[in-house]
């Protein structure tokens, strides 16, 4: 385990997972990390030691099915960008974390497709990190601070290059023992099983993917 400062720790209990912990606890979970749609949260994202990794994993993904075309690359990115999730109680942690997810993503897009590279896209992708990687309490599922609820956006790629978005409040994403149905609508697939589907708060337009970051109604 890694500590910034004692003060961190004594304050926050702030410990950032070294890399082989990191690398063992993405074992459990097989392949997830190369499937590009499949959502990660770390409610205690620190600056972004487990995220960084399943990124790295979903953007090679991209790069390898879709990496010669780059409108497939951009679009596909999206998705994979769009599918990790993280709530960090310090700010300073979220920022770097949300940084390094960048840099992360911008190395490989600018390295693939040199001057064809889209400002627009970086855009895009800092405003996906900007709304997935959220400043909050994962115990009480709000701000530390102001104590608004914790949302969260789904990016669904639907047609072309238009991707849908809905947000959700964190805490209709957590059903309680004492309210495991209050905020969720109830179904059962093929099985048998019980599965809960969230209501979001907020809907938005189709947007291409390129205009993410500057549709009006953001």
């Amino acid at each position: 385990m890694q500590v910034k400062s004692k003060d961190r720790v004594r304050d926050h209990g702030e410990v950032l997972t070294n890399e082989r912990e990191v690398y063992a606890m993405l074992g459990l979970v097989g392949h997830e990390t190369e499937r590009i749609e499949s959502r990660f949260l770390e409610p205690a994202c620190g600056t972004g030691n487990f995220l960084l990794p399943v990124l790295e994993q979903k953007l090679a993904r991209v790069q390898k099915v879709y990496g010669r075309s780059q409108t497939e690359f951009e679009r596909m990115a999206v998705i994979a960008v769009g599918s990790i999730y993280g709530v960090e109680i310090l700010p300073d942690n979220a920022v770097e974390c949300r940084s390094r997810l960048y840099t992360m993503f911008d190395e490989l897009y600018t390295n693939e497709y040199r001057k064809r590279s889209k400002d627009q896209m970086r855009d895009t992708i800092r405003f996906v990190l900007d709304r997935n990687i959220v400043v909050g309490d994962a115990l009480d599922l709000r701000h530390p601070e102001t104590k608004e609820p914790i949302v969260f956006s789904q990016w669904s790629l639907v047609t072309d290059s238009k991707i849908k978005r809905h947000d959700y409040l964190f805490e209709e994403l957590t059903p309680t023992d004492e309210a495991p149905d209050s905020l969720f609508a109830i179904k059962r697939n093929d099985q048998g099983d019980t599965s809960f589907i969230p209501k979001s708060v907020k809907e938005y337009p189709l947007t291409h993917v390129l205009k993410i970051a500057y549709a009006t109604n953001n």
